[in-house]
């Protein structure tokens, strides 16, 4: 066999053994196109992780208005004081108090707080954090159930 040839077979051989391998992006439908950008979707078959929510026992207006009490609780420019929220129709009420000082994580600024909700007969003491971009609204990262009653 020609140096050459050994060369090539070598060659294929070690690319073979290497566990190498390439990834070829595939549209798998026509709306992947758009305007001939492409758009990436994950073809991984993870499964998205959903925001995280406040309470279950919250209903949409309910979550609507404490959302809005801990963007004005968290509030960098804020006092940094408890705000309350209730919902005469529903009952439910809390409050949120921000921890600590806001911080940057990832482009965004982020705050810890502690929650406490109460809905019919059902208290519940949170904690979690939440974040946001300069001119978006707050979007909760985490929350922690530390107490139901």
């Amino acid at each position: 066999m020609s140096r050459g040839a050994w060369l090539i077979v070598l060659s294929a051989t070690a690319g073979g053994l290497s566990g190498c391998s390439i990834a070829v992006p595939m549209a798998t439908e026509p709306s992947a196109m758009w305007n001939g950008a492409r758009v990436t979707t994950d073809v991984t078959g993870a499964i998205p992780k959903s925001p995280p929510k406040l309470s279950r026992a919250l209903d949409p207006e309910d979550q609507r208005r404490a959302i809005a009490a801990m963007g004005a609780a968290l509030d960098p420019q804020g006092s940094g004081a408890s705000v309350k929220w209730d919902n005469p129709q529903t009952g439910a009420k809390g409050s949120f108090t921000p921890i600590g000082q806001p911080y940057p994580l990832e482009g965004m600024i982020c705050r810890a707080f502690h929650a406490d909700i109460a809905v019919n007969e059902t208290q519940e003491s949170l904690q979690g954090a939440a974040c946001r971009e300069k001119t978006a609204e707050w979007a909760l990262t985490e929350v922690k159930l530390l107490k139901k009653g």
